[in-house]
């Protein structure tokens, strides 16, 4: 009865041969003196270490990641007697212009990136209301749209 060869046994036949071949490719190197270059100096442990750390591949990622994080407010809608009430204030102070009178208003400043935006309080004196804008510019150099107003104190 013939014998059968198995493919798996040729192929186990091969590897191990290609091994043995393999295991002396490097016979006439081996024990040479590791080289040293004359022109350049040898890296430190440090630079050479550093050849292998991880680069930010996609450039800005981490930015993006760290914008999408970032959490920002809604706006609130006031209601028509709030509305009223800032209004009022509002003409109070055109009123009292002559005096620059201060105020602390809490104002929504939207976001330039995303959809939302933050709440700033600020306090200062009132420079100028222009309505036709309707705009108040105050002495520190800011402006605050009336649309965007949320709270008004006069003092």
């Amino acid at each position: 009865m013939p014998a059968t060869v198995r493919l798996a046994d040729i192929r186990h036949k091969e590897a191990r041969k290609m091994k043995n071949q393999n295991d002396h490719c490097y016979d006439d190197i081996i024990h040479l003196p590791h080289h040293v270059s004359k022109a350049r100096p040898q890296m430190s442990r440090h630079d050479r270490a550093a050849q292998f750390l991880p680069f930010a591949a996609l450039t800005g990622y981490d930015a993006a990641i760290q914008e999408t994080g970032r959490l920002t407010d809604a706006r609130a809608e006031l209601t028509e007697s709030s509305r009223a009430l800032l209004d009022e204030q509002i003409r109070s102070i055109a009123d009292r212009l002559a005096e620059q009178p201060e105020i602390t208003v809490t104002y929504f400043e939207p976001d330039q990136r995303k959809a939302g935006g933050a709440y700033v309080r600020v306090t200062d004196r009132v420079k100028k209301i222009d309505a036709l804008q309707q705009m108040i510019f105050l002495t520190g150099g800011k402006t605050v749209p009336f649309q965007e107003i949320f709270e008004l104190e006069i003092h």
